[in-house]
């Protein structure tokens, strides 16, 4: 709450412009009795398409300072919409500045952000009575090496599929190695592709 008038930001990823455009109808819907949605998009691979909406609020005060902030953070393919409640008094243009970036600011800081990297696969295959102990070793080791673990596969074996940095994978082999005296090791396919993977959270205090 602002001298009276609320911001409430909405953020949420998307994969292109028009389901950006779809969110923010959908924000303004719900919220049908605000005065302003003032809103900002980024998307493509390398955030090469840009948009921003002052949504009634004088001149750059509102869709631009949202933008920069998603520009500040490096972000794409997301879309971020703050709804205004007017409570009466102007801000003038720093403090609407201000209230727009904060509101989008704080919204960030409570969201989970995803990093794309290009990462390779990598199959790890053991035995039924040993799936438990590396599913669990698996997911510690992928949240401290930038890698994501898929969903794990059953048939004569339990095989789980990794996906890691390329430079990440003599670090797994050894990991395995480790663990199961050389029995157990990562075989490396050769595919790769962009994965999402979860940006660790910034430390408390």
């Amino acid at each position: 709450m602002i001298k009276k008038s609320r911001f409430i930001a909405h953020v949420s990823p998307v994969t292109s412009p028009a389901e950006a455009d779809a969110v923010i109808a959908q924000v303004k819907q719900r919220a049908w009795d605000a005065r302003h949605h003032c809103s900002a998009q980024v998307t493509g691979d390398f955030g090469d398409r840009a948009r921003s909406s002052d949504d009634g609020e004088p001149s750059g005060t509102a869709g631009m300072p949202i933008l920069e902030v998603l520009r500040r953070r490096g972000l794409t393919d997301v879309v971020a919409v703050v709804t205004r409640y007017f409570g009466g008094i102007k801000l003038g243009a720093g403090g609407l500045v201000r209230a727009y970036s904060s509101a989008v600011s704080e919204a960030l800081a409570l969201a989970m952000i995803v990093d794309r990297r290009l990462l390779v696969a990598a199959t790890v295959a053991v035995d039924h009575a040993d799936a438990g102990r590396f599913d669990n070793l698996l997911r510690e080791w992928v949240r401290s090496h930038g890698a994501t673990l898929a969903d794990p596969v059953y048939d004569a074996k339990a095989e789980f599929e990794v996906w890691l940095p390329p430079s990440e994978v003599p670090m797994l082999s050894a990991e395995l190695a480790s663990v199961s005296s050389g029995a157990v090791q990562a075989v490396v396919s050769g595919a790769e592709r962009l994965v999402g993977v979860p940006r660790p959270a910034p430390p408390r205090g």
